[in-house]
């Protein structure tokens, strides 16, 4: 029986969308299988803030950032602290990787329309020494239009391989097993469920109304990772973190459930690095949620003082958008699983956006008007202030002593007491008016302003907490937000993936985030932020050509 397409790709995300048009566009025959219906086609990366980790970029040198492929990997290597021995594939893709963030990239995904917001963002920014964790520069590159404008480009050339017949969808096809004939994987089969038009990111109907099989010549698993199946993060919970949280919100939808990567691992493949991943400790509850636990990321800039559950305040270099693993480990290590932030209504209006497309209505609308807006209005952006209303995680007082009164209601404990948060706040305010000072958090404030980008949109003027003129007081209860995983499948530079032997396994791929956006863990221990949709390009690119090459 003749094969039903070349190639098979299994999830309609991001990664699979750039490996199927990619063997699309070499003549082959391809097919892409996702559970979830068409609706939700482009996976995370729709519902993602479009941030993307770029080297050396005109965007930075307009900015005067001064950035090279040395200092990118160096800064790498020492964020990732790969020492394990099946780091060595993770390693050559990383340095693979950063060499396409410094050469091709930028310019490939231009030459299909997407286009970068100019001020470029300085996520994760350390705070050791120049070899650790952290950018030393700011990396992360906002697409024109978030999440969907990364995803449109991919999707239009899909649409158009679909109507030249070299591509064919099969939603609403969920896959329990691989088929391997004299031990190459050459297709797959499982359960045909019943159409369901429900909105994007919701939880969809698993009634089954069919089976199916399909065969080709090779597979490629590009179906996500687990961050929806909080039963699996936590049973990979790594022991370095503390106990896992008892507690947890998901910034992903239910679907990223990692059922794929255990039928991919019972087939044969290997799955390294399972523990290392990658979890916010800014989460709050989304009062207008799309998914079970939906949580939503605060991306903050530097000012907030960060105190842990017990209201003591979080030790250097751990401030706002410094160290999330760090923090993690921290916040882990009091005993409780949430923290909180202390700011005034100038700090949220300058420094608090969300993480997401759908909270970021200007940027992802690609309005100009609604985004110069957040440099001029009175208040925060609308949807931050949408959160300061209707979030339950947010307290606004006008005075101290309320303030905490309502954060130790909204805990359901006693922990907090106002006399202790007065002291570290007061401690800190009689730092901030000299421009010399020994508060590290202070002086990461005044080092964030010499850049233009922080100055003008992302760091408040410097000023007391507890000043009534920059009031009110806010405060904001944080939990623990599942996001991705940070191993995977171990691959090639081609993306062919290894099997539990240590051969390659004929006719298998693996890309994006089953991958762990390449070789099973590009990132290490730690990721440098704007990486993992790169990586979904990335892997998802190689792979596509890599199966298309081999097909005959």
């Amino acid at each position: 029986m003749a094969d039903d397409a070349d190639v098979i790709v299994v999830g309609g995300g991001l990664a699979g969308l750039v490996a199927a048009t990619e063997i699309a566009d070499a003549g082959k025959r391809v097919i892409v299988v996702d559970q979830e219906g068409e609706q939700s086609l482009g996976g995370q990366a729709f519902w993602s803030f479009g941030g993307l980790f770029l080297v050396d970029s005109p965007e930075q040198r307009r900015l005067g950032i001064k950035d090279s492929y040395d200092l990118a990997l160096q800064d790498w290597m020492g964020s990732a602290g790969f020492d394990r021995d099946e780091d060595l594939w993770p390693k050559r893709w990383a340095e693979a990787y950063v060499a396409f963030a410094a050469g091709e990239k930028r310019g490939w995904l231009r030459a299909m329309g997407h286009r970068i917001f100019p001020v470029v963002g300085w996520a994760e920014r350390g705070g050791y020494d120049a070899m650790s964790h952290g950018n030393s520069v700011p990396r992360f590159h906002v697409s024109w239009g978030t999440g969907p404008g990364i995803v449109e480009p991919f999707e239009r050339r899909a649409r158009q391989a679909q109507a030249n017949g070299r591509l064919t969808f099969k939603f609403r096809h969920r896959v329990d097993a691989l088929s391997i004939t004299n031990g190459t994987v050459d297709g797959v089969s499982g359960a045909i469920l019943e159409p369901d038009h429900v909105e994007r990111g919701k939880s969809s109907s698993r009634k089954v109304t069919g089976d199916f099989t399909l065969r080709a010549q090779a597979v490629i698993v590009a179906s996500g990772g687990i961050g929806g199946n909080h039963d699996l993060v936590r049973q990979n919970w790594p022991k370095r973190l503390g106990d896992a949280p008892k507690s947890m919100i998901s910034g992903v939808p239910e679907h990223v459930d990692g059922r794929m990567i255990g039928i991919t691992e019972a087939a044969g493949a290997r799955l390294i690095n399972r523990d290392r991943m990658w979890h916010y400790v800014e989460g709050i509850r989304n009062w207008s949620p799309i998914w079970p636990r939906h949580g939503i990321r605060i991306l903050p800039g530097p000012s907030s003082m960060w105190f842990d559950a017990t209201g003591k305040r979080l030790p250097s270099p751990l401030f706002p958008g410094s160290d999330t693993l760090g923090q993690l480990h921290y916040i882990m290590s009091t005993g409780y699983d949430y923290s909180w932030f202390v700011l005034t209504q100038s700090i949220i209006k300058k420094e608090f956006a969300l993480s997401g497309s759908e909270q970021n209505p200007d940027l992802t609308g690609k309005s100009w008007l609604m985004t110069a807006r957040r440099a001029t209005n009175k208040g925060a952006p609308g949807p931050v202030e949408a959160f300061k209303t209707y979030g339950v995680d947010f307290i606004v007082r006008d005075n101290l002593a309320d303030l905490v009164g309502a954060m130790n209601a909204l805990s359901g404990d006693t922990l907090l007491k106002t006399e202790h948060l007065k002291l570290q706040i007061e401690a800190r305010d009689r730092e901030i008016e000299n421009p010399y000072v020994k508060d590290t958090q202070v002086m990461n404030i005044h080092n964030a302003r010499r850049y233009i980008g922080d100055r003008l949109i992302r760091t408040a003027k410097p000023h007391r907490i507890l000043d009534p003129a920059h009031g009110p007081l806010i405060a904001v209860k944080l939990n623990i937000l599942t996001r991705k995983t940070l191993g995977g499948f171990e691959t090639d530079l081609d993306s062919r993936a290894f099997g539990s032997d240590g051969k390659i396994m004929p006719g298998l791929y693996a890309a994006g985030e089953a991958a762990g956006f390449g070789g099973g863990g590009m990132h290490g221990y730690r990721s440098l932020e704007g990486t993992f949709l790169g990586g979904c390009l990335f892997s998802g690119r190689n792979a596509g050509r890599a199966a298309a090459k081999a097909a005959s």
